[in-house]
């Protein structure tokens, strides 16, 4: 046989053993199926072609308002057995390659997440991570169980697939809405943060089955302590690697530029290792560490955050086709009516009443909470988690990947190109004209015991009017070049900075921290930064901070 065979009983079969029929599940690296030069010739070209055409449809979806991950498993269904005829049913193959495609959109999350955006609303998000999704998950079972009939093991693994936002729709759906910064903040810090809890519960309420009904108790005891664990150590690991590769990555000049984004991913990528050998939440620690390292003012930042931006892009093409192809069309709508009443249940009920009654305490607007409420986006995360209960042995495992694959493209369908319409409607506008950061590149000068620092002074920027001797940047820190309309030249004391200039900046090691707050303070607050409370050389750049 070519490829993995149908159960009577069930979609998939656990790895290595017979089927519940008699048949046996297909092994990878079988004798008479080698990847040979010519098959790896033809997987080549189709995987290039795929990600042609999905590089290509991002203008499409950009264009809609739709999150690309739709696109995506469209392709994969168009590819799978229903459509071109490609037979993929490894469940298990896609739950690890889904969990190396998650730690990457975590890791360049975390990467691209400023710190003083989500500071203040860091301990909303974790309530929301931990005691939001733990009222989701009783809400949504207790709605999988009553109204759609399943058992109530299986009624709980539902609850817990679906009850986290994901990381990837958020980031790529928010990040070109012009929200508020506090909403923002808050909504991706809450993204990267409950995968962590999630992942923990899917899996305890997988291994339930099979206990008796003292052990089962006991579990159930034990179940809160082992979780705050696990997220503990998370948190630890990401905080320990991040802060000692930023020591390293800050005092070693490695010899290419393209090796300080490789060093940063695996960094990250040794979090999530790091935290899951130790017993913790891998996930948490990949995120935390990403914050940490995308927070540091690494040499060759931008080119960093552009190398994970680019690797994330690839890790979710892929994870979503690879979700299409698993699927079966043909399957998919015998449990839709049932995708769409647990979808209600928690896009309606279970999110908003984790909303509400979590930010009791923090005292949001009503605005914030509505928007909040409608904005838990779902995504690849949920068809993930769904594979786990089918390695589990799950009864049901087939219905609750139908269901959670059918609620979250319904539910996309139906929330990802409305969000900026509730936006206007609840008057939820990113201030206008509101000042943005230069972009700042470092590259460390090694036997000088310098720092090149490329200054991009962008379209919103302060920085424009402000001459040169109007930096006041500290002693040891000195404009050598100006790039302006692909001419450079060396600027005078007078020299009138511009939109679109290119500023070369040479700092000694000693200033290049204060060199760096100083003209991020110029370009947020102009000439008038001090004045306007943005910091001077050596003072923190935020407002209020002084």
């Amino acid at each position: 046989m070519d490829g993995p065979e149908r159960s009577s009983t069930g979609k998939f079969c656990a790895k290595g053993v017979n089927c519940p029929d008699g048949s046996v599940r297909y092994t990878p690296g079988r004798k008479d199926s080698p990847l040979t030069v010519d098959r790896l010739n033809a997987l080549l070209l189709a995987c290039a072609l795929v990600l042609l055409v999905a590089v290509a449809a991002v203008r499409l979806t950009s264009r809609s308002g739709l999150p690309s991950l739709l696109l995506y498993l469209g392709i994969g269904l168009l590819l799978g057995h229903d459509g071109l005829g490609v037979d993929f049913r490894d469940a298990e193959l896609t739950q690890v390659l889904g969990y190396a495609a998650l730690v990457v959109i975590l890791a360049e999350g975390g990467l691209s997440t400023r710190w003083k955006d989500i500071r203040p609303s860091a301990p909303e998000a974790a309530v929301l991570a931990t005691v939001g999704v733990l009222i989701s998950v009783g809400v949504t079972a207790a709605a999988a169980h009553y109204l759609a009939g399943l058992e109530w093991r299986a009624a709980l693994v539902m609850g817990a697939v679906v009850s986290s936002t994901d990381a990837a729709a958020v980031f790529s759906v928010l990040r070109r809405m012009p929200l508020p910064r506090r909403l923002r903040g808050l909504l991706e810090a809450e993204s990267g943060f409950n995968d962590a809890p999630v992942v923990l519960l899917v899996v305890a309420f997988s291994g339930l089955d099979g206990a008796g009904a003292a052990q089962g108790a006991e579990r159930w005891l034990v179940l809160p302590g082992m979780l705050a664990g696990q997220l503990a150590l998370g948190l630890v690991m990401g905080l320990v690697v991040g802060r000692l590769g930023e020591l390293a990555l800050r005092h070693v000049a490695l010899p290419a530029a393209g090796l300080y984004p490789i060093a940063v991913l695996a960094l990250c990528v040794l979090a999530y290792a790091g935290g899951a050998l130790v017993n913790g939440s891998g996930f948490l620690a990949t995120y935390v560490a990403g914050i940490v390292l995308g927070n540091a003012r690494l040499p060759h930042g931008p080119a960093t955050r552009g190398f994970s931006d680019a690797m994330a892009w690839l890790a979710q093409i892929g994870l979503f086709v690879l979700l299409g192809l698993l699927a079966e069309p043909s399957e998919l709508w015998r449990d839709a009516w049932r995708a769409v009443v647990i979808g209600g249940a928690l896009t309606l009920l279970a999110r908003p009443l984790s909303v509400v009654l979590c930010l009791v305490p923090f005292r949001r607007p009503w605005r914030d909470q509505a928007m909040l409420s409608w904005a838990g986006l779902r995504g690849a995360v949920p068809i993930v988690l769904a594979t786990i209960p089918v390695g589990a042995g799950v009864a049901d495992s087939d219905r609750i990947f139908n269901i959670v694959f059918v609620l979250v493209v319904v539910y996309t369908l139906v929330q990802g190109p409305t969000l900026p319409w509730v936006a206007r409607r609840l008057r939820l506008g990113e201030e206008g004209g509101r000042a943005v950061d230069v972009d700042i590149e470092s590259a460390p000068l090694d036997r000088l015991r310098g720092h090149l620092l490329s200054v991009a002074i962008r379209e919103n920027s302060l920085m424009h009017g402000v001459e040169v001797a109007e930096l006041r940047l500290p002693p040891g820190a000195a404009v050598m070049l100006v790039v302006r309309d692909g001419e450079s030249f060396v600027p005078r004391p007078t020299t009138v900075l511009r939109r679109g200039d290119e500023l070369l900046v040479v700092a000694t090691d000693q200033v290049r921290d204060a060199a760096e707050r100083r003209l991020l303070a110029v370009g947020r607050g102009g000439k008038l930064a001090g004045w306007l409370g943005y910091g001077e050389p050596g003072e923190p750049g935020e407002p209020g901070e002084r």
